[in-house]
């Protein structure tokens, strides 16, 4: 069976991360979101799988390549041009993606699942297409139930006894919101849906298919199934998301590593000396990091792979990319290090090198070169500690 995955938006929500890697790429403790989702895919038997790219393509397309080590087949619909020797995106939105990939080859001749890259699933797909086809539907959308407060970041459904979609809202204020009944960004298609895609032009599925197959007539149905849902789609969602899956929260999610002691796993060729560090778990650290004495780690944390975290650095619920140093006199309390830039839970940041904290935090790969300032700020701080 055939699925397309949409990975061609820029993540405005997930900056500064989006802007190093697509928001389908994003890490949940090592691994991109959209790895878990073609796992997924595969065990609920679709293994030929179209991606539209177009952020950051690249990352995306030379990660995954043809497919094979994922065990399914794969193949990318770039939306851009090359300018200059870059790929430059321009995305023709989600319905406009669908549409260019069925008028270069004619790829979706029969049911077919479509589904965002940017969040874990388990959903049960076989229940839901046994659902679609009992149905004769030309669309469902996989729904599910919300606190009425967040309905205005989702695509709000309202349905019949029978669950045919009767109205479809893209994310209206809370005050004119028909139910508090969301769309997951999961969704299974017949061919014919095409005929309400205009060509030629760009097209979203949420804010312009589904009001339009409503107002058509079209038998477009929705179900809501018990499944986990957990959505990427900003920097305090990405921070829950990681959360979750430290603490278990998350079913079946594997972490890496091995435990070496109660809620803490290791990554090989950690250097670290447990009788000199403190550790209290939830917390994976990732391979090839180093743990100096004296430092202190509060879960739920991540380190991520070559991080150097040097004697005596505090670390709380902090997740750190990877090749992140933290020096000797930091005390890092709820922070996400991800490239150049430190990040609070609710998506404020600084830049590492505008702000000149790079004594205090930065790329571990980096030689460190302090100014004479820096060296005297270093020298505060270990007063002030001491």
């Amino acid at each position: 069976m055939k699925a397309m995955i949409l990975a061609a938006g820029k993540g405005t929500r997930v900056r500064p991360i989006t802007n190093l890697v697509p928001k389908p790429m994003i890490p949940l403790i090592g691994k991109p979101i959209m790895q878990s989702i073609v796992e997924h895919l595969k065990d609920c038997g679709i293994d030929r799988i179209v991606v539209n790219t177009s952020h950051l393509a690249p990352l995306i397309e030379d990660y995954f390549r043809d497919g094979s080590s994922f065990g399914v087949e794969m193949a990318y619909s770039f939306e851009g041009l090359l300018v200059g020797g870059q790929a430059v995106g321009d995305p023709v939105g989600s319905a406009g993606g669908l549409k260019k990939i069925q008028e270069f080859s004619g790829f979706f001749d029969d049911t077919f699942v479509v589904l965002c890259g940017d969040a874990l699933i388990n959903v049960d797909l076989r229940e839901a297409l046994r659902f679609h086809w009992r149905r004769n539907a030309i669309a469902t959308i996989i729904l599910r139930n919300v606190p009425k407060e967040d309905v205005s970041r989702y695509g709000v459904v309202a349905t019949d006894s029978d669950g045919r979609v009767v109205c479809f809202q893209e994310k209206p204020s809370i005050e004119d919101a028909v139910s508090s009944t969301i769309n997951t960004g999961i969704y299974i298609f017949e061919p014919a849906v095409f005929d309400y895609i205009p060509k030629g032009q760009p097209f979203d599925i949420g804010s312009e298919l589904f009001p339009k197959l409503v107002a058509a007539g079209a038998p477009m149905y929705g179900i809501e199934l018990p499944f986990e849902w957990i959505d990427i789609g900003s920097v305090p969602d990405y921070w829950e998301a990681t959360r979750l899956a430290l603490t278990g929260g998350i079913r079946n999610y594997r972490l890496p590593g091995r435990e070496i002691m109660p809620g803490v796993r290791v990554g090989i060729n950690v250097a670290m000396n447990l009788e000199k560090v403190t550790l209290r778990g939830p917390i994976v650290i990732g391979s090839s990091s180093s743990i100096g004495d004296g430092a202190v780690i509060e879960g739920p944390a991540l380190i991520g792979p070559g991080c150097v975290i040097e004697p005596g650095a505090v670390l709380r619920e902090c997740i750190l990319g990877e090749y992140t140093r933290v020096s000797s006199v930091a005390r890092l309390d709820h922070v996400l290090v991800f490239g150049p830039n430190c990040i609070k839970p609710d998506g404020s940041y600084i830049d590492i090198d505008e702000t000149r904290i790079g004594w205090m935090v930065d790329d571990a790969r980096r030689k460190m070169e302090l100014s004479d300032e820096d060296s005297e700020l270093m020298e505060v701080a270990r007063n002030l500690d001491g």
